[in-house]
């Protein structure tokens, strides 16, 4: 202690080049907040416009907001997140996470599938578009981008997608009537899920009516095949949505008639061990099912514009259920929120061009508790527990995170801490016409069709349809003609050129003496004996003709 006080005395605080720390600026996460609506919680503050309102109401220390401190020189890095420290700001921190916003945006449709890593710091997203996107909260800058595309599946969009590595496995064989005993799926899939604590067993759902448990391992035959038999004619239905239990011992599926089944994990799926006909409108796509964290509640979304919620206990009639949210997209889905007291799900707009919203209800009676008006219909809703924050996939092909600078933690917020792009000067100009173009020969429109690379199948089923690129021959014209071209049936074009046989109308005779003449002037064939040619003689046949009738 001694030799500190004696360095401090002599004026020096330590060795070496102190390094420069960040300075944060305390308004930064303002441009992004929301100015649609203001959330309930700060209903009791001045609704003057202002992007720092909300901030001046804070607890104050020393002149400044206890949450931001003023940017001095030795201001360090925004401190991580910490759930205990929520009870410092009493009621002015936020009940949801929908104080601020920022928008992802590249998919061109309906985004119909969405997931996040278990940290929060990747986002995959699935669209009618074809294409599947990765963003990266800590390698984007404030244009929002993703930083890889592809399209996995052709021309089929995604239903349901989750982070894992890429893989494709088997499909069954779809002349087998019997689906136990095929290696794979023979219908469309619909929706998967992963085991909640086995990271190589994950379940899919399809069309074919059944749910296939499939081994990470074995790509070439699933480990168990779950078949879901419908009471309507026929006794096949399509899975529309599966699900496990938070402990992994119950496998959950809604089916298209409307039934609602439960299989335990010990069983040998020969029959459900809970089922509920009619949970859901027959003929109805139900969005989504998904389990409380307690595992004791199953929350579904129906394609009848309702959510219900059913008790596990008593597994006959819903234990509560809303029928006022449109469904315009059979992939609405409804999840719980982390704490498991309330539910959040996306509701259509009523009119074409209205705006969608984003309801919170509560668990147990499901009353609404916020509404949230967006721009489009949300079809996808993910609420991860980790960074406490809200991602929608949007029917207009954004996805919107919604955030709180207060109870959020990184993800969204990194994006603020980074600040807008460097402006590019005239040296970085200069460098660029300074340095060599090197033109990559097929990287040029005149090779562009060359390439078979993405979208080629969508370009050649593009192709087909033209009539110019396909070489397709011209069509018969139909009717009075049109073009120039006068119309006839295809019976009267083939008559009309028919070349009719007329050598039943001539006499042969006459047919070869018509030539007898060219033949003696220009022999072609016996002209080699025209000038040693015996002349013929003949009998006087007319004399003896005459001497026997003087007899």
């Amino acid at each position: 202690m001694a030799d500190m006080d004696m360095l401090a005395a002599m004026g020096i605080s330590g060795f070496g080049k102190a390094p420069k720390k960040k300075q944060l600026d305390p308004t930064r996460f303002d441009k992004n907040k929301r100015s649609i609506e203001t959330p309930e919680e700060y209903s009791s503050l001045d609704n003057t416009p202002g992007p720092s309102k909300a901030l001046s109401q804070l607890p104050v220390v020393d002149g400044h907001p206890a949450r931001f401190s003023p940017p001095t020189a030795t201001a360090q890095e925004e401190p991580e997140y910490d759930p205990s420290d929520q009870d410092d700001f009493g009621d002015d921190q936020p009940q949801f996470p929908i104080t601020h916003e920022i928008t992802l945006k590249d998919h061109t449709k309906v985004v119909s599938a969405l997931a996040l890593d278990p940290s929060g710091a990747r986002i995959v997203s699935g669209s009618h578009d074809y294409d599947c996107k990765l963003w990266d909260f800590g390698g984007m800058d404030m244009r929002c981008k993703p930083f890889k595309s592809w399209e996995p599946a052709g021309t089929y969009y995604e239903p349901e997608i989750n982070l894992t590595k890429r893989a494709t496995f088997i499909k069954g064989d779809p002349y087998i009537r019997d689906m136990k005993h095929t290696s794979g799926h023979v219908g469309e899939l619909s929706s998967c899920a992963w085991h909640p604590h086995d990271p190589k067993v994950f379940m899919t759902s399809s069309a074919d009516s059944t749910i296939r448990v499939w081994d990470v391992e074995n790509k070439r035959k699933q480990k168990t095949v779950i078949v879901a038999k419908s009471k309507d004619r026929g006794a096949r239905t399509k899975i529309t949505s599966c699900g496990y239990s938070t402990d992994g011992k119950l496998i959950g599926g809604a089916c298209l008639d409307g039934a609602l089944h439960m299989w335990q994990t010990s069983s040998n799926f020969v029959r459900p061990n809970m089922t509920i006909e009619g949970a859901h409108g027959k003929g109805t796509e139900t969005g989504s099912m998904s389990f409380s964290v307690d595992g004791r509640t199953v929350l579904t979304r129906g394609g009848d514009d309702t959510v219900k919620l059913w008790d596990l206990r008593a597994f006959k009639k819903p234990l509560a259920s809303r029928s006022d949210l449109m469904t315009l997209y059979p992939n609405t889905n409804a999840i719980f929120s982390p704490d498991d007291k309330y539910i959040i799900t996306g509701s259509g707009a009523s009119s074409k061009g209205g705006k969608g919203r984003l309801m919170f209800l509560e668990k147990n009676s499901l009353d609404v508790v916020k509404t949230l008006e967006v721009d489009s219909t949300p079809v996808k809703v993910f609420w991860h527990s980790k960074i406490n924050q809200i991602v929608t996939g949007m029917s207009n092909g954004q996805i919107v995170v919604l955030y709180s600078p207060m109870t959020s933690l990184n993800g969204a917020k990194l994006l603020a801490n980074k600040g807008p792009p460097r402006k590019v000067t005239i040296e970085d100009m200069s460098d660029a016409l300074a340095a060599p173009s090197i033109i990559t020969p097929h990287a040029l429109p005149m090779f562009r069709d060359m390439d078979p690379g993405r979208g080629t199948k969508r370009k050649a089923e593009k192709d087909r349809l033209d009539p110019r690129k396909s070489r397709r021959p011209e069509l018969p014209v139909t009717g009075p003609g049109k073009g120039g071209r006068v119309g006839a049936s295809a019976t009267q074009h083939v008559v009309q050129n028919l070349v009719r046989d007329t050598t039943r109308d001539q006499d042969p005779r006459e047919a070869l003496l018509k030539y007898a003449e060219m033949a003696e002037n220009d022999p072609q064939w016996t002209a080699a004996w025209k000038v040693n040619q015996p002349q013929p003689v003949f009998a006087p046949a007319a004399e003896e003709e005459e001497e026997e009738k003087d007899k």
